[in-house]
């Protein structure tokens, strides 16, 4: 339902094309903005005026890399994102996807789902039919779903370390089919996740064929670390002969021994874009990662799911080997621990919530064990339920990424439902940009932050009818005081608002107030635009 036609007057307004804000008026009716114009030109008549004075109205922010696919199935709303101004969130990243699965693969989706989402009661198996189970639910922001890769996998080959033969990969590209024919934004790849990490590069091209010119591949490449450079070419290649379009997720460089050298990989992109292929990235305003505990342990250490790992702890020779690994290494293999060390591995959430909140290195020392065996028992205590944040990158690399030339904002928030002591771009990644990265370090300015947060991510990963404030769009707005925005929260205490966001609507509805959340999903799935 569309409210009362509301006049917003008194502030400034940004437009979402990098312009910067400008003392203007907006006037909502039936859901949609229908003017925009200087200041003192609309007529308050009988309309309800919403006072923006000292506020900068923007539009509703874009977050391009989500995991909160979940949040539509929870009981209570999530609003980390809805407090931040994000009224659209792009989910489905990093290859998993909550579909499609089937009969023979739920086990192992819901095995592989448990180490990252809260407990899923799967009763879906199609594309579509989770769509329709979200849509009964409703949506907090609304919502734009790509489809996993890891996932498509996991439906036809489960998690075994193997290459699909030509049938199976056929049978993957026709789920996809079905996916995009239902309404996905796009795939997305996790390559360093099982099973995907078993995938070769010709696998994701004969996918990406799928996609068509105007869809769009978005992925977490195989290395982030030492690996970089050829992961970034991998990306290229995809692009280039899958015929579609390349976005790389949550770009970032880490290890002390590559750190400074972002220049070098953004030099990489730029050839690409020189060359003829659309190719984007999106960033965290953070220096430390988060993702699942078990991305510690090597590759061949995660095959055949949930039960094939806890197998391997413990197991005695299996232990063995994995010390020798995790101390040499693998070729092609960026290992977290290389880059960060047990001192920059904190443990943020665990089912039991034992542990949270401590790096590896205290907790070895609290229980006088060697580090090694403190991740061996929190993950067979935990049954792999269990995530980190990792400390392995380098702030000069963070701006320099933020920077550049049309790159987008996304949290990469882990699933919401499981409490413990999260990442805290769950709850602040865009207040920061604004007051970290605009206000204080003039990484960019105002204007250009907020396009990249909302009219270029709509236009790149096809969100339609939002992005700017313009006559006709879909009137999702934000409110922000550009002189208190931010979130000051640290890794062992995340969990708190941003400051600085007034208010926040969704089609005309006011939907935040005061950094209230007022209680109604007023959110909805959107479908690509292109």
């Amino acid at each position: 339902m569309s409210g009362p036609d509301r006049l917003i007057r008194g502030g400034l307004v940004a437009d979402g094309n990098g312009a910067e804000p400008v003392p203007a008026e907006i006037l909502v009716r039936g859901g949609r903005i229908t003017a925009v114009e200087p200041s003192g030109v609309i007529p308050p008549a009988d309309r309800e005026v919403v006072d923006a004075d000292g506020l900068v109205v923007a539009p509703g922010f874009i977050d391009v890399h989500s995991h909160a696919d979940n949040a539509p199935l929870l009981v209570e709303n999530d609003t980390s994102k809805i407090l931040q101004g994000i009224t659209t969130e792009v989910v489905g990243n990093c290859g998993f996807s909550l579909a499609p699965t089937g009969a023979e693969s739920i086990a192992s989706l819901t095995s592989f789902a448990r180490r990252i989402f809260p407990p899923i009661d799967f009763t879906w198996s199609r594309w579509t039919e989770f769509l329709q189970r979200t849509d009964a639910r409703g949506y907090v922001t609304n919502y734009a779903p790509l489809v996993g890769h890891g996932t498509l996998r996991i439906a036809v080959l489960g998690m075994i370390d193997a290459r699909p033969d030509a049938d199976e990969l056929a049978a993957m590209g026709r789920l996809l089919d079905e996916a995009l024919e239902g309404g996905a934004f796009g795939m997305s790849s996790g390559l360093v996740y099982p099973p995907a990490v078993y995938s070769d590069t010709a696998e994701i091209v004969e996918l990406a064929r799928h996609l068509g010119p105007s869809g769009l591949y978005a992925t977490h490449m195989r290395g982030e670390g030492d690996s970089l450079l050829s992961s970034i070419a991998e990306t290229v290649q995809i692009g280039t002969e899958g015929g579609c379009r390349v976005h790389i997720s949550h770009l970032k460089w880490t290890g002390k021994n590559n750190w400074g050298q972002m220049p070098t990989a953004l030099s990489v992109i730029h050839r690409a874009a020189e060359a003829g292929l659309s190719i984007t990235k999106d960033v965290y305003p953070y220096p430390a990662s988060s993702t699942m505990l078990t991305a510690l342990l090597p590759p061949p250490f995660l095959a055949d799911g949930d039960e094939g790992v806890l197998a391997r702890l413990e197991s005695e020779a299996q232990l063995r080997e994995l010390a020798t690994v995790m101390r040499t290494g693998l070729s092609g293999w960026d290992s977290h621990l290389h880059a960060a060390g047990w001192d920059g591995v904190l443990v943020s959430t665990t089912a039991s919530h034992r542990y949270e909140g401590n790096t590896i290195t205290e907790l070895s020392r609290a229980l006088d064990l060697p580090p090694l065996d403190v991740l061996v028992r929190i993950l067979r205590e935990e049954r792999l339920r269990a995530s980190m944040v990792v400390f392995a990158m380098h702030e000069d690399d963070v701006r320099a990424a933020l920077a550049d030339t049309d790159t987008m904002i996304g949290t990469d928030g882990l699933p919401p439902g499981s409490g413990g002591k999260p990442h805290p771009r769950v709850f602040g990644t865009f207040p920061r940009v604004l007051g970290e990265y605009v206000r204080k370090h003039g990484v960019l300015t105002l204007g250009e932050a907020i396009r990249r947060m909302t009219s270029l991510p709509a236009r790149v990963f096809g969100i339609p009818e939002r992005g700017q404030v313009r006559p006709g769009y879909v009137a999702d707005l934000v409110a922000f005081d550009p002189r208190t925005v931010d979130h000051l929260c640290d890794y062992r205490d995340p969990v708190h608002p941003p400051t600085g966001i007034a208010w926040v609507m969704q089609a005309g509805q006011l939907v935040v107030d005061r950094t209230a959340y007022l209680g109604l999903r007023h959110g909805e799935r959107l479908t690509p635009a292109h």
